[in-house]
């Protein structure tokens, strides 16, 4: 697995301003594969210097030369989709059928939709006696996590450059090394000096410094709530746009008309889907009372399929191990049945948790509150569907969320009530061109599709 021990940095790999490192280890045994440079405020500087000296003449590419280039980027990622995924697997852990499927697939879709997006969008219109221009922001700060490393990369990276946007990169320090691979891939796709820029670091450090910088004109960062609120406190203070892709908690609502097996299985996968490593995972499932009992058996056969080091990968590091096992301990301390699974290690070696369920599950409950972010799911019991949307809305997140009902009308009718962003009707599929983003406190702003490419854009009105 090839790694760079330098920045990719207006259009060059370059050494780090410091000669600190940051280890990168596989989550399945422990063992450390590589290292990148800690980069520092130094380092995010020249990066933002970099991004606004090439901000002029990239802003000033037409639109359809920004579409060609994004075009060359997709058939990079596309051609390199092997070696992503199995550099997701080892930086990650998850199964590599998965990282082809997901975390190499995703990305070449998305990227191709923004080039395609580049070529449609309207960046001129007319409201009567005015043109208004949509024109990029400026220099872009993006940072990313690790749960879907190149996918929230390519969802920021994407549309701010079809935008006429310049990036600085700041990837999360426990998947940097696809990052890296992504910065080759702009290489080679012929993308202008200083236009995407990559700073690998640590998040109070690096990313800090490129949240506050004052050559940034928005933030864009995908992770935790508490970090987000630190983010949105400082861009608050700076007058600075922000867009913050932030935790959840989502409800799976299966009505009494459901197909009750498919829609437990289905929910089931989502959560173990990455290990429940994803900030949109149903991770609450209701039911209607008369059918919990059956729900739960169904819950507990399905999830038997879900082997540790098989289906489901292990945890991205230790202390996020730790901190699943403990809220599975947490659940039990409270009340909770675990009908399957547990705090006990699967596995002598790794990062791996059980995949585990829980039934009589109340609503205050912290694991029916908090964003657990490992393979737990809580199902919870309701009386009737004024019942359901309380409980379903009774959290301070709203990202995403399922309804399963018979005839797909009562299914949207309930979805109505929900306050969140995204709903699946009866298993609907992931769709790259939907805006991605959240009510309440999953966050500001919408990522992919015409939506997301609108973050990067500002208006400028011309009155006749």
């Amino acid at each position: 697995m090839k790694q760079h021990d330098a920045m990719y940095i207006d259009g060059s790999w370059r050494p780090a301003a410091g000669s600190g490192t940051i280890d990168v280890v596989n989550p399945a045994d422990g063992q450390v594969i590589a290292a990148v440079p800690a980069g520092s405020a130094q380092d995010v500087d020249a990066a933002v210097r970099a991004a606004r000296a090439a901000l002029p003449a990239w802003a000033a590419t037409s639109p359809a030369e920004r579409a060609g280039l994004l075009t060359a980027l997709r058939d990079q990622l596309a051609a390199r989709a092997e070696e992503i995924a199995e550099t997701v697997t080892a930086e990650l852990g998850s199964p590599l059928a998965f990282s082809t499927a997901v975390h190499a697939g995703v990305p070449v879709a998305v990227c191709g939709s923004y080039a395609e997006l580049a070529r449609s969008y309207a960046f001129e219109e007319k409201i009567g006696n005015s043109t208004v221009l949509h024109e990029p922001v400026g220099v872009v700060g993006a940072i990313t996590p690790w749960n879907y490393p190149l996918h929230q990369v390519v969802a920021k990276v994407a549309p701010a450059l079809a935008a006429g946007c310049t990036v600085v990169l700041k990837p999360a320090e426990d998947t940097p090394l696809v990052a890296q691979l992504f910065a080759e891939c702009v290489d080679a796709a012929g993308i202008p000096a200083g236009v995407f820029n990559l700073v690998t670091g640590l998040g109070p450090v690096a990313g800090q410094a490129l949240a506050e910088h004052e050559g940034v004109d928005l933030v864009s960062f995908t992770g935790s709530t508490a970090v987000g609120r630190k983010i949105g406190a400082a861009a608050g203070a700076a007058v600075k746009r922000v867009a913050l892709e932030l935790g959840g908690k989502s409800a799976n609502v299966i009505l009494p008309s459901a197909d009750l097996a498919k829609a437990v299985g289905v929910g089931v996968a989502n959560v173990m889907a990455n290990s429940g490593q994803t900030c949109s995972a149903w991770t609450r499932m209701l039911v209607h009372e008369d059918r919990y009992a059956e729900a739960v058996e169904l819950a507990v056969a399905a999830v038997a399929k879900y082997v540790p080091g098989e289906r489901v990968g292990p945890l991205v590091n230790a202390k996020q191990r730790d901190r699943v096992r403990g809220y599975i301990e947490q659940g039990v301390a409270q009340g909770a049945k675990v009908v399957a699974g547990g705090p006990e290690a699967p596995r002598e070696t790794g990062y791996y948790v059980k995949p585990t369920v829980f039934a009589d599950v109340t609503p205050e409950m912290t694991i029916a509150q908090e964003e657990i972010f490992g393979p737990v799911l809580s199902i919870l019991p309701y009386r009737d569907e004024d019942d359901a949307a309380r409980i379903a809305n009774g959290t301070v997140y709203g990202l995403a969320g399922a309804v399963w009902a018979g005839e797909a009308e009562e299914a949207v009718a309930f979805a109505r009530r929900l306050d969140t962003g995204q709903v699946d009707i009866n298993g609907g599929r992931f769709n790259p061109l939907a805006p991605f983003g959240g009510y309440k406190q999953s966050g500001v702003g919408r990522e992919l599709g015409p939506h997301g490419l609108t973050e990067y854009l500002q208006t400028k009105s011309l009155q006749f």
